[in-house]
């Protein structure tokens, strides 16, 4: 935005201030904040000029509307975030440093995805509910393989590059579940030097006369409503999978390959199984 527009949308404008300006004036940022929070994401991206208009504000805790000559008290709660160096910006000049001490009172960094890779299942597990939401398609995992490919990448774009991937390789493919091979378009990877994965195991079956005697003298704890059954195998799983992972509920819903929010669904289904899980 231009920086006129920007200083307008900050302290406000007073009414006809310009050609085109709103008769009743408006409102800055700082004025409909005034009492609570003012968020402003990527501070290092602000022009010089307006950051002196800044400074002054969180100095003096007043504002001045664009073509008004009326003083406003305002008590504002910033909230800043930048990608950038601020520090570094201060040395070449391009952030003004009396600002930069004025903001940098409780600073928060949050490491970069490379540096907390530790975070990654978690992180692409609720990202890739998300996208099963938004998209209306079914929820996808990833396979083990695909998984240790994600986390060698140096993940240059953080969270959004991640959410970048999972969503190409999600909307791409058909496959409930998301190997290496997936996301070689995505990651610009040469799909013939991606593991290929173990295929899953399938199940064995039975041999025909074992099915054939078991339907011609079925248990009597089969003789029940299915509907019952299957809550009882279901509640018998998730208990087992509970204490086989310590509670941990994201590593149950893995072992059990199910999203999180459908394991949370039958916890609320069955409320006794929610004091296995933390």
């Amino acid at each position: 935005m231009p920086e006129t527009l920007l200083e307008a949308e900050f302290f406000g404008v007073a009414p006809g201030a310009y050609t085109g300006a709103e008769r009743k004036g408006r409102d800055g940022k700082f004025k409909v904040a005034d009492g609570g929070t003012l968020f402003l994401d990527e501070i290092g991206d602000m022009p010089l000029a307006l950051q002196s208009k800044l400074l002054r504000v969180l100095q003096e805790q007043e504002i001045e509307p664009l073509g008004s000559n009326r003083v406003e008290r305002v008590d504002v709660r910033i909230v800043a975030a930048t990608s950038r160096d601020l520090p570094a910006m201060v040395a070449r000049g391009e952030f003004r440093a009396d600002l930069y001490y004025r903001l940098s009172v409780l600073p928060i960094c949050v490491p970069p995805l490379r540096e907390r890779l530790a975070d990654l299942e978690a992180l692409i597990e609720a990202l890739a509910e998300d996208i099963a939401r938004r998209s209306g398609l079914p929820h996808k995992g990833l396979t083990p393989e695909a998984l240790d490919l994600l986390a060698a990448q140096p993940w240059a774009g953080n969270i959004r590059e991640l959410r970048n991937v999972l969503e190409q390789a999600t909307l791409m493919t058909d496959d409930p579940q998301l190997g290496p091979a997936h996301f070689a378009a995505a990651l610009r990877l040469d799909p013939q030097a991606l593991p290929a994965g173990a295929p899953a195991p399938r199940a064995a079956e039975p041999a025909p006369d074992a099915v054939n005697r078991a339907a011609a003298a079925p248990s009597d704890a089969l003789l029940r409503p299915l509907q019952q059954q299957v809550d009882e195998t279901e509640r018998a799983a998730i208990a087992a999978a509970l204490r086989a992972t310590g509670g941990n509920r994201v590593a149950t819903a893995k072992l059990l390959g199910m999203s999180r929010a459908a394991l949370y669904d039958r916890l609320q289904r069955h409320p006794e199984l929610a004091a296995l899980g933390r």
